[in-house]
């Protein structure tokens, strides 16, 4: 990930919108923004560490999916892989964007219970009407196609060869704030450290920095990940979101398999795919998943030797025999109400709009969260999808959205 200087303060003191956050989501939205034609005022980016180094964006496992339960997580996956296909044509047939893939692996679902075999079905039938290429194997179809799965306990499989597998988030990551910045964009790096809102507490008026600066808004977004509570307290406002740890192994095998492993969800929650040619990546946590402090990056060491080694020892022999090569651990911005994204305008201070919760796909959804969230700012609705589902007020009205498909 390039790591662009910003300065510590935009050139204005007043802004149209102000982007609480630049990792992806925050500079999709600025990027879509900027570009928009209708929409002619200025966007300031507040990003308290320039490097990213523990963002959400930057310990992703980079991949993207069809199969979810809920058409509207489809459609925007669909749009994910349009973005990416042709970023360079988003972004003007600038010669100096790349041309990008998807490694199309796909995902495989594994149900070892008649309860989610049925639930692959019932998401099978959505995903076809949306158009996804997914398709449903018998364990016999699983074996045939890939041959080292043991499948003794699988009743049904689910996978798909179409825009689903591995993207250079990154790579598209640095191309939208890039982009924005060239469109006008002001990045700074500061963090917003107090709010001032109206007297009747209907809007926000302005925002302070850690440097002392008062900068006056006209609408704000809060698109600041696992901290997205943080944001909110500041205008006095709530939001069920909160940090939860989640890990990655990158390993070789001694025996590698013969052909791509797709991104593998196994009935125990532990997930694997290919990584590169030659190298595999697992993910999980652990069965007790609280919320971290936001610094907690610590690897938990007996996690993988108690847990994660032996499913995929089970799940695939050739696995018996594995050496780990690198390890991290990230958060996932998780919402705890409904494991969905939360978008639009807050219920009482209605210029604050939300850009939160994303609860472990946010990279995937990233294009189609901020061509909405630019449409929002610039319309007060949407031209393209529809994302008022995802709209903060199904919170307090409980209301909240079903997607199975949540990893």
């Amino acid at each position: 990930m390039s790591n662009l200087i910003y300065p510590k303060t935009g050139q204005h003191d007043s802004y149209d919108v102000i982007i609480i956050g630049g990792a992806i989501m925050g500079s999709s939205t600025a990027w879509f923004l900027s570009q928009n034609k209708d929409f002619d005022g200025r966007i300031l980016v507040v990003e308290k560490d320039p490097t990213y180094e523990f963002s959400s964006t930057n310990h992703t496992n980079s991949c993207m999916r069809q199969q979810f339960s809920a058409e509207l997580n489809i459609r925007i996956s669909q749009f994910a892989a349009e973005f990416v296909k042709n970023m360079r044509q988003f972004m003007d047939n600038d010669p100096d964007v790349p041309q990008l893939t998807i490694q199309n692996f796909g995902y495989m679902y594994l149900a070892d219970t008649p309860e989610f075999a049925e639930t692959l079905r019932e998401s099978h039938s959505v995903q076809q009407e949306a158009g996804a290429g997914t398709k449903l194997m018998s364990p016999e179809d699983i074996k045939r196609d890939y041959p080292f799965y043991n499948v003794d306990d699988i009743l049904l499989g689910s996978h798909n060869l179409v825009d689903e597998g591995y993207w250079e988030g990154v790579t598209v990551f640095d191309w939208l704030r890039k982009k924005a910045r060239q469109n006008g964009v002001d990045y700074i790096h500061n963090e917003v450290v107090a709010m001032r809102k109206s007297a009747a507490g209907t809007r926000v008026e302005s925002v302070t920095l850690a440097s002392g600066e008062t900068i006056s808004c006209g609408q704000l977004v809060n698109a600041s990940g696992p901290r997205a509570i943080e944001t909110c307290k500041m205008a006095g406002i709530d939001v069920p979101v909160e940090p939860r740890k989640r890990y990655t192994w990158v390993f070789s095998a001694e025996n590698p398999l013969d052909r791509d492993l797709p991104l593998t969800i196994d009935p125990s929650g532990v997930h694997f795919r290919q990584d590169g040619s030659s190298l595999y990546m697992a993910g999980g946590h652990a069965e007790i998943d609280p919320a971290v402090a936001y610094d907690d990056f610590e690897m938990d060491h007996s996690l993988w030797m108690d847990h994660i080694w032996p499913v995929l020892a089970t799940r695939i022999p050739q696995f018996e025999a594995i050496k780990v090569v690198r390890e991290w651990a990230g958060h996932y911005a998780t919402n705890y109400f409904d494991h969905n994204a939360i978008m639009g305008p807050h219920t009482e201070v209605e210029n604050f709009v939300f850009l939160n919760g994303f609860s472990g796909h946010g990279l995937q959804q990233s294009p189609a969260m901020g061509r909405g969230t630019a449409e929002y700012l610039t319309y007060g609705s949407y031209k393209t999808l529809d994302m008022t589902p995802f709209h903060y007020d199904r919170i307090p009205q409980n209301r909240p959205i079903i997607e199975k498909a949540v990893i």
